[in-house]
């Protein structure tokens, strides 16, 4: 699913493209990077989700993001949603390389997504984090969202599962 690009006070959010795959992939299969997430350890990795990876720049569902610094391009994270088929909710996620993090990347980013979708008519934006995950059930409680539940994950190539809350935050008009 592709968009205009998202603009915020530091960071442009602009469509993934095939470009993008190393830096996504140093993210999300990073042991430390990505211990929160369901993607596989790059030992884990299997041709599908590699097939996967190399289409993630045309799929219909979700949007694959990737954050932009404004000054000089550096690419700080991805973050993504994915809208209800109505469009009333947003389910999102986003992760800041460990370079970048604890600048306040992750809660701008959430926030220019949070943005978007109030824009396009969303009522509801929803985000699954880790339980283990300090920092980005930080940046939920700051954004105002609050947990409306409990679920678990099945890390990819592992039998390891992750405990997740599941947050949500009601949209109003501005």
């Amino acid at each position: 699913m592709k968009i205009p690009a998202i603009r915020t006070k530091r960071l442009r959010l602009r469509n993934y493209e095939k470009t993008d795959k190393e830096f996504a992939m140093g993210i999300w299969n990073d042991s430390e990077m990505g211990k929160y997430l369901p993607d596989p350890s790059i030992e884990n990795m299997d041709e599908i989700y590699l097939k996967a990876l190399d289409e993630l720049d045309t799929d219909e569902t979700c949007c694959y993001l990737i954050a932009e610094n404004l000054e000089n391009g550096e690419r700080i994270g991805t973050c993504s949603f994915v809208p209800s088929e109505d469009g009333e909710t947003y389910d999102l996620g986003c992760c800041v390389h460990a370079r970048y993090q604890n600048r306040g990347y992750a809660t701008e980013m959430a926030q220019g997504m949070i943005d978007y979708a109030r824009e396009h008519g969303a009522k509801k934006i929803t985000a699954p984090v880790n339980k283990e995950n300090g920092a980005s059930n930080a940046v939920m409680k700051k954004l105002g969202f609050s947990v409306v539940g409990e679920t678990t994950c099945k890390k990819r190539g592992t039998d390891i599962v992750l405990q997740e809350y599941l947050y949500e935050l009601e949209l109003t008009t501005p």
